[in-house]
């Protein structure tokens, strides 16, 4: 058989026969006089398997490992290896889908959307008139999506814990008066102490991430960065309060 024939019989084309070659996958017939490849219906048997693996979803790499032995005896292992990382990808699929229509039946998605079903829940307890509290939003959302499962269930626990509370609920919406009366003012304004002991009193402890007093935060600097002069300070007051650096 030519190259042509023989991928017309395996269903495959001429180009994938060659690579295979390449890959050293499909041993490369000799030759004939002419200069053309003459194949066997060894090649053919050959190729069809590496069809069939593939199409059971396994890499070349893999074929490879299974080609290489001649008795098939780690096939077995490969295939349950394969039907295992497929049971793991339904899996995930399974999860990802009720994610998806968990965030379609809720209705309208927030600004900072797609989030968790639990942020979500938590966002639309804040004020939506705020431009400190649509930075909280996007500092929550960034944290729902960046932080480690378990800090990220603590935090969203405290939140939690805190907006429960129609009074804490109260109280977070001076403190983001306070604070948005602050975008134009100056760090050394009257206005940053009151503004940063509402804060503190409004901010669950357990809320603020280990080290959160600390300088060599990177998130937390770029965060201090993101607000105006008189805010940023405020917020800092305010996480030197909780961590019992300077009195209230």
């Amino acid at each position: 058989m030519r190259i042509g024939e023989l991928a017309a019989a395996v269903g495959v084309t001429t180009r994938t026969v060659r690579h295979y070659h390449h890959l050293g996958l499909l041993p490369e017939p000799e030759r004939r006089t002419n200069g053309y490849r003459q194949y066997t219906l060894r090649h053919a048997v050959v190729l069809a398997r590496i069809r069939r693996l593939t199409e059971l979803g396994l890499g070349l790499t893999e074929v490879r490992d299974v080609l290489a032995d001649d008795a098939g005896k780690d096939l077995v292992e490969v295939l349950t290896e394969l039907d295992e990382d497929l049971a793991r990808q339904e899996t995930e699929i399974r999860e990802r889908r009720q994610r998806l229509r968990s965030l379609l039946d809720a209705g309208e998605l927030p600004a900072e959307g797609p989030v968790s079903p639990q942020l979500a829940g938590l966002l639309a307890s804040l004020p939506d008139d705020s431009p400190m509290a649509a930075k909280d939003r996007e500092v929550l959302a960034l944290i729902d999506t960046g932080a480690p499962p378990e800090e990220r269930e603590r935090m969203m626990s405290a939140l939690r814990g805190a907006l429960d509370d129609p009074d804490a609920l109260a109280r977070a919406r001076q403190v983001y008066a306070l604070l948005d009366e602050l975008a134009d003012a100056d760090p050394d304004d009257p206005r940053v102490p009151e503004a940063a002991r509402a804060l503190a009193a409004c901010v669950p402890a357990d809320l603020l991430p280990p080290g959160a007093a600390g300088t060599d935060n990177a998130v937390l600097r770029a965060l201090y960065a993101d607000f105006a002069p008189a805010q940023a300070e405020a917020i800092r007051r305010a996480v030197r309060i909780l961590t019992a650096e300077e009195g209230p």
